[in-house]
């Protein structure tokens, strides 16, 4: 235990030698004073949708809305890697599935799509894929084979009418835009949060009640 605590000390030493605590300290303040993608988040709207899922331990989030015609429409997205472009509204692009389902049908169509943003051109969807899953897949916890794709990329008229049939339930540019801001958002506090654990972790213990909190 005694060489435990001699090696804790020398690792506490080191650290203030290499003030990574100065440097977390300025890492947090300046996260916390730019909020980038915090700011206007009320003006925010997913339209119709509402949100399913969105836990602050997680990354991904989930939607789903209830259109009139009585379909079902889910979204679940996630943020890509970091976007090499510096021609960017958002650093990241997103990866997005969306799943239509019919009134009284068990199958559904799943689009594979990546929300991008460019500067001054706004947001939209890149539809990568587009999959038909019988209900015998859905009603399985693994699918039972390969799932029946029918979309070719190269067919500009194909996904001109595929964009229009995800934007008459809500999947369009806007919305493309406030999924890209809510990830970074949720993304930048997951960061700070980060941050501060790690920040507590090498921070000597004496010192560590004396701290102030941190408002997230």
């Amino acid at each position: 235990m005694r060489k435990v605590t001699a090696v804790l000390q020398k690792a506490q030493k080191a650290i203030h030698d290499f003030d990574l605590l100065k440097i977390l300290q300025s890492e947090i303040n300046h996260e916390l004073s730019t909020k980038t993608f915090q700011q206007s988040s009320e003006s925010r709207s997913f339209g119709d949708f509402v949100v399913d899922w969105d836990s602050p331990q997680s990354q991904d989030v989930v939607l789903r809305r209830r259109c009139e015609s009585g379909e079902e429409v889910a979204v679940s997205a996630l943020l890509s890697v970091v976007n090499s472009n510096e021609n960017t509204k958002f650093p990241r692009e997103a990866f997005v599935k969306v799943g239509v389902k019919k009134p009284g049908m068990r199958s559904m169509l799943q689009f594979d799509c990546v929300a991008t943003a460019q500067v001054g051109d706004g947001c939209d969807f890149e539809i990568r894929n587009l999959n038909y899953i019988p209900s015998s897949d859905l009603d399985s916890s693994a699918c039972k084979g390969p799932l029946t794709s029918f979309f070719r990329s190269s067919d500009q008229g194909l996904q001109d009418e595929l964009h229009k049939y995800l934007e008459a339930r809500g999947i369009n540019k806007s919305f493309a835009e406030s999924l890209l801001h809510h990830l970074h958002r949720k993304e930048q506090g997951l960061y700070i949060e980060w941050l501060h654990k790690l920040q507590a972790i090498v921070t000597p213990s004496e010192s560590r009640d004396e701290r102030p909190m941190q408002e997230i």
